[in-house]
Formats: C-alpha cells, sequence, structure tokens
C-alpha cells in the first residue's frame, strides 16, 4: 500500500502532543451522547460477528468503551506514546503500533474496524487504498464506523492542542466524497450522522457495511 511521505513526522508531532491529549482528556465520552449512541450502535450491530480494530486508537478511550459493550476489540497507533498511555491506562485491552498504511489485514477477518478521527492526516490519494483494504478484511455485514472533519481543502497545522508545535496537514471531506470512496470500496454506507462540535466545527460519522454475496 502506497506511504503518506509525511509519516515519520506525524508520527512525532503525536507522540509530542500525547502527554497533553491524556492530560486534557481529550476524546473522553462522557459529555458526548450521541456518540456514544453511535457507538452503542455499531456494538449491537456487529457483537459476536467477529474481532474488531480500532485503527488509530490514541489512548485506548473508544478501544475500552467498545470492550465494555461486549466486543473483542484491539486497538492500533501510529505514535508508540499514545500506545504507551492506552496500555496503562487499559492494561486488559491489546494495543499495538502500527500506521493505517502498514496493516496486513487478512480479508474476510474483521467484524468491525474504525476510523475514529484517526483517518484525517492520511493523504487524498492515500486513503482510498485505506478504506479498500478495511472493507476486504471485513466479514459479510461487518461494518467500518468513520469518523472525521468537514469541510472543503486542507488545513495545515503548526500547532495543535494548546499550542504545541505539529506538523501534519488535516484534509477536510464532504461527506457524499467520503460515501463514494466507501461505496468504490464495495461497502454500502447505512448510517450518516452529522454533528456540530465547537470549536471543531462540522463533524461526520459514516457507518458503511459489507454486503452479503
Amino acid at each position: 500500500m502506497q506511504q503518506p511521505p509525511d509519516l515519520d513526522i506525524v508520527r512525532a508531532s503525536y507522540d509530542r502532543v500525547a502527554d497533553t491529549y491524556v492530560d486534557r482528556a481529550v476524546g473522553d465520552l462522557v459529555s458526548e451522547p450521541w456518540l456514544r449512541a453511535a457507538l452503542a450502535g455499531f456494538a449491537e450491530s456487529v457483537r459476536g460477528l467477529g474481532p474488531v480494530l480500532d485503527v488509530g486508537c490514541g489512548p485506548g478511550t473508544v478501544t475500552a468503551h467498545l470492550a465494555q459493550l461486549g466486543l473483542d476489540v484491539s486497538g492500533i497507533d501510529l505514535s508508540p506514546r499514545m500506545v504507551e498511555h492506552a496500555r496503562r491506562l487499559h492494561s486488559g485491552q491489546r494495543f499495538t503500533v502500527a500506521s493505517a498504511t502498514e496493516l496486513d489485514l487478512a480479508p474476510e477477518s474483521l467484524g468491525g474496524v474504525l476510523g475514529w478521527w484517526s483517518l484525517f492526516n492520511l493523504p487524498r490519494d492515500v486513503l482510498p487504498g485505506v478504506l479498500t483494504s478495511f472493507a476486504s478484511a471485513l466479514l459479510p455485514r461487518g461494518q467500518a464506523l468513520i469518523g472525521t472533519h468537514v469541510g472543503d481543502g486542507d488545513l495545515v497545522r503548526s500547532q495543535a492542542y494548546w499550542g504545541i508545535p505539529v506538523s501534519w496537514t488535516t484534509h477536510l471531506w464532504r461527506p457524499e466524497e467520503l460515501v463514494a470512496l466507501l461505496e468504490s470500496a464495495g461497502l454500502d454506507v447505512v448510517v450518516e450522522m452529522r454533528l456540530s462540535v465547537p470549536p471543531m466545527g462540522s463533524q461526520v460519522l459514516l457507518v458503511a457495511q459489507r454486503p452479503v454475496g
């Protein structure tokens, strides 16, 4: 699979922000009932179908939440520091350091896969290949849950999370563009949820299912 040219730079950036990310409880679900509802629906849909992989799991918040909902779930993240936090905070879960572009996913091996606000750094010519690998790895009726930032164009970031120096690009997507990519990968989009999350702006959650047959 094509590798992003800035992979190592992005990895180092997330290592730098990891401690603050955890200290400030970024991504905490306690005050996010609609996000919890989406995760609950996903869990109910894929429970018992097969293992679930949380791609770009950060410190493991969503991975652990899905485990509490009864899923056999593990997490991967590009950042070794994020994975250190995940293993410390959720010692009963499985976490591995890896990029979404470095996975060797066996065909029809997963009941579910998540890209929970974790794929927006992937270049526009790389994301389709990642989504195709997700689709191939899903069992029939398995689901991919993708969340990301909505908009047009790309935002080159030099600071993030309270002024920490970073070097990455946030690629904004229109929902219809992502729907087209998921459908091109062979999946059927079954849920689209739009959210407004100040100060981050418009967000979208898409659930896409691998058809039977």
